[in-house]
């Protein structure tokens, strides 16, 4: 674990494994941190990539901006981190509010992505009751604090099925939201509700790009990710089985495979 000051707000982060390997940039979702990429992280280093996982300002251990704090705050964090490990270009990828800010990044940082990995993630910008209904929450986060709201969506971030199949991931994915700090949750919740939309980026992009997504994720189906692979036809498009909107820590075997082969044949061969 490292931590830099950059851009006015302390970061924390790990940077694993050769620093000559392909260099791979993961992006957390809300509300949790960095640690929901250790499966990646192992399977990756041990490919030989170089991983980078940062907790964004406001959850894990960084420091927390109040307010609102926008995509492209998040986004340009991580180009000054790059900046930071002397890393020109990388694999940009994210899950789910960590996809759209692989997206932004790529939309205001494009000659520094390699190649995007976008998962349990959407497009298109906020509707008027989304923004509604992300700004109620970020009040209620700040009045109640994250533990009653962890409890309520942890059927939902996991598939119903493997909250009782997995207690043990189920507990992990728990601890990391109720770990959260509220102000950096309502935070990144009032920025994400005034987010662009993503479809023109998207299909402007040429880099190779992985759409993976959980078969039964009900925040972002597969129906989302499909529309993404419809906006980006060369997109490689992975549905994991037995998974819902976190397949990277309900099913990793099947996550890490997806991503390993991806960099073997979509981007190492572009080198």
């Amino acid at each position: 674990m490292d931590t830099v000051t950059l851009r006015g707000v302390t970061v924390q982060y790990d940077d694993s494994g050769p620093s000559a390997g392909l260099a791979v940039l993961l992006i957390h979702g809300h509300p949790f941190d960095r640690t929901l990429w250790a499966p990646q992280v192992t399977a990756l280093t041990g490919a030989g990539h170089r991983v980078v996982t940062p907790d964004l300002r406001g959850y894990g251990g960084s420091g927390v901006t109040p307010g609102q704090v926008f995509l492209s705050d998040f986004a340009d964090d991580l180009a000054a981190l790059l900046d930071h490990l002397g890393i020109e270009r990388a694999v940009v990828g994210g899950v789910s509010m960590g996809g759209q800010i692989a997206m932004e990044f790529h939309h205001r940082h494009p000659r520094r992505v390699r190649a995007l990995v976008l998962s349990d993630t959407s497009a298109p910008a906020e509707t008027d009751e989304g923004k509604e209904v992300r700004n109620r929450l970020a009040d209620r986060l700040l009045a109640e604090g994250m533990a009653g709201y962890a409890d309520e969506v942890i059927d939902k971030m996991l598939a119903a099925y493997n909250v009782t199949a997995m207690p043990e991931v189920a507990e992990r994915v728990l601890a990391m939201m109720r770990a959260t700090d509220p102000r950096g949750a309502a935070a990144a919740l009032r920025g994400r509700a005034e987010r662009r939309d993503y479809r023109d980026t998207l299909a402007a992009v040429r880099e190779p790009v992985l759409v993976i997504v959980g078969a039964d994720d009900v925040y972002t189906p597969v129906a989302a990710a499909e529309a993404i692979h419809h906006l980006v036809p060369h997109a490689v498009l992975t549905v994991v089985h037995g998974a819902g909107h976190l397949p990277g820590v309900e099913q990793p075997d099947r996550f890490n495979a997806a991503m390993l082969d991806f960099l073997d044949s979509q981007v190492k061969t572009r080198d």
